[in-house]
């Protein structure tokens, strides 16, 4: 059986903001069984939590946005992506600005921040979303979907009309059997384009973003001066986009994801129409597992063993 997750001890972080530039506090906080992933604006006194589900996206334009009423909370998709990597079931996000620091443009610092909080396991099973059969949405030329899979697989296909981004690897594919999530997902960074910032900051977007925090080619090269974490890390950063997106569903999914020219839109609405098509999906205990007789259990086990070592030995794997 695989237990629930949350983190040992209380955390926090201050960082800056994406698009507003702001200051903001993050801050941890564990959380008991079935309570899923719950935001809170503490500088918005009075206002109700956010759960994180589908239903709950409002905005999709350049990031992940939980709304609720007038409260918001943009840019969550880097840290859902890491407690999805990661197996944290359960857990009270606090800020006290509107969005979630940008950190370094990927993963690997939230992923820091919950190895020095620590991991608890809970005393309940984890739950799993199976996919069961396919399911897809389309537009344009994009589109997204997801099919049954005996294992957790993503694989994206990066279409970019342009002269440095798209000579770059179009391909990146992850599977929680194989790859480690530290490893080979968490440092890939937001990219953007040059020509697309002074846009942005007419948008008033895009106020915290530098070098430091984003992957910022031009017509001819990468402008950042350490290059690339990897050949394809710009496919591999819609990857981690992606599983952060899917997280909001509550629950880590047996299946596969492909995507080709996706992003945040495009995923969300195949999150909300999973959730009204109730006969392409069930929700499965772990105890129930090892009589499934698929070699699924198997499988679920041995990648969460590799996930408590990544996690003890991750300064190795940086």
């Amino acid at each position: 059986m695989i237990k629930q997750r949350t983190i040992k001890n209380t955390i926090e972080v201050l960082g800056i903001g994406t698009h507003s530039g702001q200051n903001i506090k993050l801050r941890l906080q564990p959380a008991p069984v079935n309570s899923g992933i719950v935001f809170h604006r503490s500088d918005l006194p009075g206002s109700e939590p956010i759960s994180v589900t589908p239903l709950n996206i409002g905005d999709t334009s350049f990031a992940s946005t939980l709304a609720h009423g007038q409260v918001k909370v943009a840019t969550i998709e880097h840290l859902m992506a890491t407690l999805s990597g990661l197996g944290i079931d359960n857990l009270y996000i606090e800020l006290d600005g509107p969005e979630v620091p940008i950190m370094d443009g990927s993963a690997i610092s939230f992923v820091m921040l919950i190895q020095a909080a620590g991991i608890e396991e809970q005393d309940e099973s984890k739950k799993f979303l199976r996919i069961k059969c396919p399911i897809e949405v389309q537009h344009g030329a994009s589109w997204v979907r997801l099919l049954p899979f005996n294992g957790c697989k993503l694989s994206f296909t990066l279409e970019y009309n342009h002269p440095v981004i798209g000579a770059m690897p179009k391909e990146a594919t992850f599977n929680f059997a194989t790859n480690s999530f530290i490893r080979d997902l968490s440092r890939a960074r937001t990219f953007g384009l040059l020509s697309d910032y002074e846009k942005l900051r007419a948008m008033n977007l895009a106020k915290g973003t530098n070098l430091s925090n984003v992957v910022v080619v031009d017509d001819t090269k990468v402008l950042n001066p350490e290059g690339l974490r990897y050949a394809n890390e710009c496919a591999r950063h819609k990857l981690l986009d992606a599983l952060g997106d899917l997280y909001q569903l509550g629950f880590s999914f047996i299946g596969e994801f492909k995507a080709y020219r996706s992003g945040h839109a495009l995923n969300n609405l195949l999150t909300r129409k999973l959730l009204e098509e109730k006969s392409s999906w069930e929700l499965i205990d772990s105890k129930d597992l090892a009589f499934s007789g698929d070699g699924l259990a198997d499988w679920l086990e041995n990648s969460f063993k590799e996930l408590n070592r990544a996690v003890q030995t991750s300064g190795s794997l940086l």
